[in-house]
């Protein structure tokens, strides 16, 4: 994921690194942080895990969690407040797959769960920027959001005894990244990293207390990495 994200880069910027930092460059967009209110949208990878915590923490019980890479869209709302502090909405949808492996199971389609989920994604985050340096500036960003997972099967009636494994819709997070804008010709082009982490127990107990996939589970909560490619 690192390289495609290195190679997107480089392709987005559509002119030598050069220019971004000599030492009297030529200023691109020079209002563009002047506005109240700006607009733009994402696009990015994603990597979601889980965090599992247990009753009796014991290595031979640990679940195993297979991830791959998942793929985030949305927009962009932002309000400034002042020329380091910008304010911003950024709702997306998150697509990811994880597979958990259970231990004590002889049948594979017992021992394996595929977890498919769809976040809509909703975080209110605070921007916190240095001052601009010629054509780029560098920024941490934070803030806390809520997410609904489409793929939770929440209403399920049916749990891991029939195959199902379930989760809760309402996710709550904390978000926290870093990033540079940079000022092109026509647009303002922004990468960045970010670290999402989940607040409440996302896991639905299967109806038996005892059940070998969900009985020594304390809390099942999601965290994850994404690279997002931003155009303002």
């Amino acid at each position: 994921m690192r390289h495609i994200w290195l190679l997107l880069m480089a392709l987005a910027l559509g002119q030598p690194v050069s220019a971004q930092f000599n030492e009297k460059p030529i200023l691109n967009l020079q209002n563009e942080d002047l506005a109240r209110f700006n607009w733009g949208y994402f696009l990015g990878f994603n990597q979601y895990d889980f965090k599992f915590e247990y009753k009796n923490d014991l290595n031979p019980t640990d679940i195993l969690v297979s991830k791959s890479i998942g793929f985030n869209v949305g927009l962009i709302g932002e309000m400034r407040i002042n020329e380091f502090l910008d304010l911003r909405f950024e709702p997306g949808l998150f697509y990811t797959q994880r597979d958990l492996g259970f231990p004590g199971f002889s049948s594979e389609n017992d021992a394996i769960r595929e977890v498919s989920s769809t976040y809509i994604n909703f975080p209110l985050l605070l921007k916190v920027s240095t001052r601009r340096l010629g054509n780029f500036k560098p920024f941490v960003i934070g803030g806390f959001g809520a997410a609904l997972n489409l793929g939770s099967n929440e209403d399920s009636p049916d749990d891991n005894s029939s195959g199902t494994f379930r989760m809760k819709r309402q996710v709550y997070n904390y978000e926290i990244g870093f990033g540079v804008d940079f000022y092109l010709e026509y647009f303002k082009f922004s990468p960045s990293i970010r670290g999402v982490f989940a607040l409440n127990d996302e896991l639905l107990r299967d109806e038996d207390p005892n059940s070998p996939w969900t009985g020594n589970i304390e809390s099942m909560k999601t965290r994850g990495v994404f690279v997002n490619f931003t155009f303002e």
